[in-house]
């Protein structure tokens, strides 16, 4: 289901999940909330009340639509999974430095939001994404990246442009010892509607930078 995207199948598991958890995991995981990063005036997309919710927003929530979440937030979940569940509390300053002195910002986490095992499960799942799925022409050969494609179609007047979505891809490396996480955006992308044939080629290229600047050699 991963691997291809397929809708269908994450339809099945939401149900399977049911609502209360499901809803329950947007919280956990910091969507519909600020991250609280270090910045000023940072927003949050809302996510209506659970109350209001109906069979067909879990349905179409399983597969990403319907949620409005932020890059931060996006970024921030994902480095949940590959931290081994922590939900990391997000900066942009890693070191503060005066005549005095200098302070370290050091990571704090925030709250344990799944199991290791259960985001070894997951990491696994992306690895398989990304070395089975429509991007894996893309990727760097002999590095295990973990990541996902996304495609977002985007609302216009009350239903669907089936023309123009919201192509991206996230992912994280070196899959066994993470050193980045990165997103990938593009909002109405011309060459594709696909995250696959957009987001995914310019997220590797810039993994192969990072991958360079981090002196990681290959490990297959």
């Amino acid at each position: 289901m991963i691997v291809h995207s397929d809708n269908t199948g994450m339809v099945f598991v939401g149900r399977k999940l049911g609502l209360d958890k499901f809803y329950s995991y947007l919280g956990k995981f910091g969507f519909g909330k600020t991250s609280d990063i270090d910045l000023q005036d940072e927003s949050s997309p809302d996510i209506r009340p659970k109350s209001d919710w109906r069979e067909i927003d879990l349905a179409t929530a399983s597969f990403g639509q319907g949620i409005a979440v932020t890059e931060i937030q996006m970024v921030r979940a994902v480095a949940a999974i590959a931290n081994g569940g922590n939900l990391m509390e997000p900066h942009v300053v890693r070191e503060v430095k005066d005549e005095k002195g200098s302070f370290e910002v050091k990571p704090k986490v925030k709250d344990k939001v799944i199991k290791d095992s259960v985001a070894q499960i997951v990491k696994e799942m992306m690895v398989a994404a990304v070395e089975e799925g429509e991007a894996k022409v893309f990727r760097p050969k002999g590095f295990r990246i973990a990541g996902k494609t996304g495609t977002a179609q985007i609302p216009v007047a009350g239903h669907y442009d089936p023309n123009k979505t919201i192509a991206s891809f996230v992912g994280f490396a070196p899959a066994d010892d993470p050193k980045f996480v990165m997103l990938v955006r593009y909002d109405e992308p011309s060459a594709s509607i696909f995250g696959s044939e957009t987001a995914a080629p310019t997220f590797f290229e810039i993994a192969k930078q990072l991958l360079l600047y981090y002196k990681i050699a290959p490990s297959e």
